[in-house]
């Protein structure tokens, strides 16, 4: 989870190709969560929406082991990517500490930005 966007590595169930109605179902909870404090253009509130989503999402289905470790680095280098720490532990809205609880990553992971 970022200020902006966030990035997600998910696993459908069986039988189910549902993605968009998935995302905008997990965008909808968590949009109920949180107070109606952001800023709304004429055209959200024309549209009953809110303001903290982009409109559009991009999907991508893992290939193959490479593809997906590709993918799960990116989502937890990303807040280090845009400036939001120095270091990617750093961020507490990730699951890198769970990664890293697991061994999967070290705490230094990636290094620090200079």
């Amino acid at each position: 989870m970022l200020p902006d966007h966030l990035h997600a590595v998910l696993t459908l169930p069986d039988n189910d190709t549902d993605y968009s109605g998935r995302w905008r179902e997990i965008k909808k909870r968590f949009s109920k969560s949180l107070p109606k404090t952001e800023f709304l253009t004429q055209t959200r509130k024309r549209k009953n929406e809110r303001g903290i989503w982009q409109r559009r999402f991009w999907e991508h289905t893992i290939r193959d082991d490479n593809d997906y470790w590709y993918h799960v680095n990116y989502v937890h280098f990303n807040p280090l990517k845009h400036g939001l720490v120095s270091r990617v532990v750093d961020w507490p809205y990730s699951s890198f500490h769970r990664a890293v609880k697991q061994g999967i990553y070290t705490n230094n992971w990636c290094g620090e930005k200079i």
